[in-house]
């Protein structure tokens, strides 16, 4: 491995499985994988029935690994949020909103997505670019 890269692991159940990192940082750039509502200790999606609230859940992962690799909520630069059911967009946005409206990043919603659980509503990536 490279020692300017550094990699984030969580105990997301999928992370092992798959063999990919909740987020990669190289140089002062920050990639946080996918995210989803997964409670770590069980494996379950959390929320299953608000995307609003896997979001929130999401936001805070996609925080906490940023800060795990030496960033914080203001580097986050853009999130791409991929939503399986139209109606659910409004809420999906208000939690943005909600956990990044003063860092104001670009961002993309992506609708009728599918994802390995039928009770994933969102899953969201994001990238920071820290002070280097």
């Amino acid at each position: 491995m490279d020692p300017e890269t550094r990699r984030h692991q969580t105990a997301n159940p999928y992370e092992a499985k798959f063999g990919y990192s909740r987020a990669v940082r190289r140089g002062p750039f920050i990639f946080v994988s996918g995210t989803t509502s997964i409670d770590t200790s069980t494996g379950a999606v959390l929320h299953p029935e608000s995307a609003y609230h896997q979001s929130l859940k999401i936001f805070d992962e996609i925080v906490s690994a940023v800060e795990a690799l030496g960033g914080t909520r203001q580097d986050v630069m853009r999130v791409r949020m991929f939503v399986t059911a139209e109606e659910d967009s409004g809420d999906v946005g208000r939690a943005l909103k909600e956990a990044f409206g003063e860092v104001g990043p670009a961002a993309t919603m992506i609708l009728g997505a599918r994802f390995v659980s039928p009770e994933m509503k969102v899953e969201i990536e994001a990238d920071a670019l820290v002070q280097w």
